[in-house]
């Protein structure tokens, strides 16, 4: 039996049953925290799970929303402001998954592949949950980023109970998720370890390797040393001591040790489950996290049954505890759990806040305008134009930088392009591509892109970023003008002194360049340590830095058309 109590929320007083063991089907049970108004009555239920640990989420009871910068701010306390979901009739359930927390059971590897489906999990967790006397059948989910991602892990198993999901942030390619273009990011990292101002997953001794539980001695240590041979991975002291000592690592150790994309990520690959999905989906995600954008997209195009998809303002990283999006997301469980025509299903499929004009575009497809692909070229003196270079390379000789590794410099080195100031509007949205005509002296490097809208009076937003490992720059056959895709299955190493095309995919963006403004294009193989963009993320929400000293040369000239490959749209945004 479990522990009901009460608690006071402000002027609200909130029914909490703490404890609930809820049996798994393989006899394991889950630990689970449900919460509710103080009257006798069955309500519908939104569930939220995670391995970030039921007691850090009742911080959303006692601690005000924290943004970036604010070191207070924990990635971690994201299942939903608990006071107003019961304040809106609702029984929150918070639960731990599967050898986190309270729970029983055994995590093998990220999102437990190897182990038991943590969709098959969320499946029992949401039916035991719609038999109790204080839920009235009707279950939704809630919950962003980890919690969003096993949202769509759940209705994938498609459990009968669970009859809508509201996701924000979630993360849905599992390569994109850990290497970006190729090039390995750390927030995996500081979700399983707390690194960076994040509590991290609430395990103790009951998560296990994966590449640990699945290959013998003899070859984990053959892989450990193939990775070390990575100058990138050898210079980062603590890749060096997780592949040495990997049992306090454990998913972060199966992370680096697959960096090619394939079966390792593809099996719990959301994208690929979501065409089991046929509930009613609501996809919301906001830009500056373009690699999140980009899954949400394309989850958008997996589903087919009722879906909807909100793409909302900069900045990306919102407050922890999270309360944002309630609004919406009270419309949508309103019309689908309780039965309320409230409207929300007349109104278009998708939504894209602009920014720059600041107008919301809608449409019932992704782009929601029709876009034309125009090259802007690079030039020399730093210039960005709609008309390439006309002199040979003998003429327009390139342009390089010289990047030492961290090891030994503090300065990132930066290549800038910008256009002159717009004289009119200019509306883009979409996915665009980078192409690079590059000489290295190196077998490898990163390609760091990101592009910028530069006001008269020297403020500056980011509005997208590309990212490409050199020896990932294999096209494969998705790939159309202005929307480029990488296998990323296998690393074809550069031949020193060649010059080579590198097309990087831009993630999705909607931005609307006002008259005076100016787009700027920034290109690196690192990222700079601190900027008015990195200050609103973790302090790990950075990417594996170059480990060797790369010459890079950039040729934009007549032979070689580097260029930004952008969507217009076809009609100039009205700036209000």
């Amino acid at each position: 039996m479990a522990d009901i109590r009460q608690v006071q929320a402000g002027t609200q007083t909130i029914a909490v049953r703490k404890d609930l063991r809820v049996p798994m089907r393989d006899g394991v049970t889950l630990a689970a925290d449900a919460y509710s108004g103080v009257e006798d009555k069955p309500r519908p239920a939104l569930v939220a799970l995670s391995p970030y640990g039921k007691e850090l989420q009742a911080l959303a009871l006692t601690m005000p929303p924290q943004r970036r910068p604010s070191p207070m701010w924990d990635g971690c306390i994201e299942a939903g402001d608990i006071a107003r979901v019961v304040g809106e009739d609702y029984v929150h359930v918070i639960g731990d998954l599967r050898g986190s927390g309270a729970s029983e059971g055994e995590h093998i590897g990220n999102y437990n592949a190897g182990g038991v489906p943590l969709g098959q999990d969320a499946y029992d967790v949401i039916e035991w949950v719609a038999e109790q006397p204080w839920c009235d059948g009707n279950v939704g989910m809630i919950g962003i980023s980890y919690y969003g991602s096993m949202q769509v892990l759940a209705a994938a198993e498609r459990p009968p109970s669970l009859k809508a999901i509201f996701v924000s942030g979630g993360h849905f390619d599992f390569y994109e998720t850990t290497y970006h273009g190729g090039v390995m990011w750390f927030m995996p990292r500081a979700a399983r370890e707390g690194r960076g101002g994040d509590s991290g997953w609430a395990f103790t001794d009951r998560i296990t390797s994966r590449m640990l539980e699945t290959y013998s001695a003899e070859e984990v240590e053959k892989r450990v040393a193939e990775r070390l041979q990575d100058p990138d991975v050898a210079a980062w002291p603590n890749l060096v001591h997780v592949l040495h000592y990997p049992k306090h690592h454990e998913a972060w150790f199966d992370i680096v040790l697959n960096d090619l994309d394939g079966e390792w990520y593809e099996e719990r690959n959301p994208i690929n489950l979501a065409r089991n999905i046929d509930i009613p989906v609501y996809l919301q995600i906001d830009q500056g996290r373009g690699w999140t954008v980009d899954g949400h997209i394309e989850l958008f195009e997996t589903l087919t049954g009722p879906k909807k998809l909100v793409i909302g303002s900069y900045p990306p990283m919102q407050s922890r505890p999270w309360v944002e999006e309630h609004d919406e997301m009270f419309r949508w469980y309103e019309y689908w759990l309780k039965g309320v025509d409230n409207g929300i299903m007349d109104e278009p499929a998708v939504s894209v806040f602009v920014e720059g004009s600041r107008e919301v575009v809608t449409a019932e497809q992704w782009p929601p305008k029709d876009v034309e692909y125009r090259s802007l070229y690079l030039r020399p003196r730093g210039k960005l134009s709609a008309e390439p270079e006309l002199l040979g390379p003998e003429h327009a000789a390139p342009e390089g930088f010289y990047q030492a590794p961290l090891t030994v410099t503090d300065k990132v080195e930066i290549l800038s392009w910008s256009t002159a100031p717009f004289e009119e509007a200019t509306e883009l949205i979409g996915t665009g591509a980078a192409h690079l005509f590059a000489e290295i002296d190196q077998p490898d490097t990163n390609f760091i892109l990101r592009l910028w809208d530069a006001a008269p009076n020297g403020k500056r937003q980011l509005i997208t970023t590309g990212y490409l490992k050199a020896s990932h720059r294999e096209l494969d056959d998705r790939t159309t003008e202005g929307n480029p895709y990488h296998p990323h299955t296998r690393a074809v190493p550069v031949e020193p002194g060649k010059i080579e095309e590198y097309v990087l995919r831009l993630y999705p963006f909607a931005s609307t360049f006002r008259p005076g403004h100016r787009l700027v294009v920034e290109l690196s193989n690192d990222e700079p340590l601190a900027d008015a963009h990195n200050a609103l993320l973790p302090p790990d929400a950075f990417h594996l830095p170059v480990g060797r000293p790369v010459t890079h040369k950039i040729y934009r000239d007549a032979l070689h058309h580097s260029r930004l490959v952008l969507p217009f749209t076809r009609r100039a945004a009205e700036v209000g």
